[in-house]
């Protein structure tokens, strides 16, 4: 009895066991498993950040891309009428109250006389060659407040005025004065809105109006690249001409 006890406690104590390892195999694998789903579960975070970092670059441009021109605040001289400009005896008078700048300029006519800047010239500056053949600042665009109203720039007699067609495609008006101080020339006065002289009448610098605004042109003009803000100002165009001097159309035809 002793020696078959002693057979059933082993046999049981084998089982025991190899019941043991089995369970000892069955649950490291379910801690690998429990182990491995953490690694599993990170990767997607990782992607995601990823994808942040890699859309950044867009989000970044897309906001430099919409910024828009910060504008610096409009500088208006307010002055009456004063001159800015001589040339062979003649003084020019900014033909309009409030000024921005003036732009000086080469003329299409081979005639323009060339113009002196004086002091009292509201924010005078040169504008880069056109390759228009003359000399330069033969010509002066006074920029102006839209709503001023444009006065004679020379006292003289009006030769001629009315409408004409700029670059043959845009309706504009025109002025020409024969000033006192140089009889047989011209002053030429363009992009002017509504002229209210004609041929013959006597103007007087300073004092007469010759048109209530400055034209508004349809397409951007040299001078507006000076600008300090949007929208730009119109301006109206001052040359002094003589005329006994032919006139050689610049590269491109006339319609000037």
């Amino acid at each position: 009895m002793a020696n078959g006890g002693n057979k059933r406690w082993w046999l049981l104590l084998a089982v025991a066991v190899v019941a043991g390892a089995c369970g000892g195999a069955g649950g490291q694998e379910a801690a690998i498993t429990s182990d491995s789903v953490p690694t599993v579960t990170t990767a997607p975070p990782t992607s995601t950040t990823e994808a942040l970092v890699a859309t950044a670059p867009t989000t970044a441009k897309a906001t430099t891309t919409s910024t828009t021109r910060i504008n610096r605040p409009r500088i208006v001289t307010e002055q009456d009428y004063v001159p800015f400009a001589t040339t062979d005896g003649i003084t020019l008078r900014h033909p309009t109250r409030r000024v921005e700048r003036i732009g000086f300029h080469e003329s299409n006519h081979e005639g323009a006389q060339v113009l002196e800047p004086l002091p009292t010239a509201v924010r005078p500056t040169d504008l880069e060659s056109r390759g228009r053949g003359t000399r330069g600042r033969t010509a002066a665009d006074i920029v102006s407040d839209p709503n001023g109203e444009v006065r004679a720039p020379v006292t003289g007699k009006v030769l001629r005025a009315g409408t004409y067609v700029l670059y043959c495609k845009y309706s504009d008006d025109y002025l020409a004065i024969e000033p006192d101080d140089h009889p047989g020339w011209e002053v030429k006065l363009l992009h002017i809105d509504g002229v209210r002289v004609k041929a013959g009448d006597r103007v007087i610098a300073g004092v007469t109006v010759v048109a209530p605004r400055p034209t508004k042109l349809p397409f951007k003009s040299q001078v507006d690249d000076a600008r300090d803000t949007d929208p730009a100002w119109p301006h109206v165009h001052v040359e002094v001409v003589d005329p006994s001097i032919p006139n050689v159309p610049s590269p491109g035809g006339g319609c000037s």
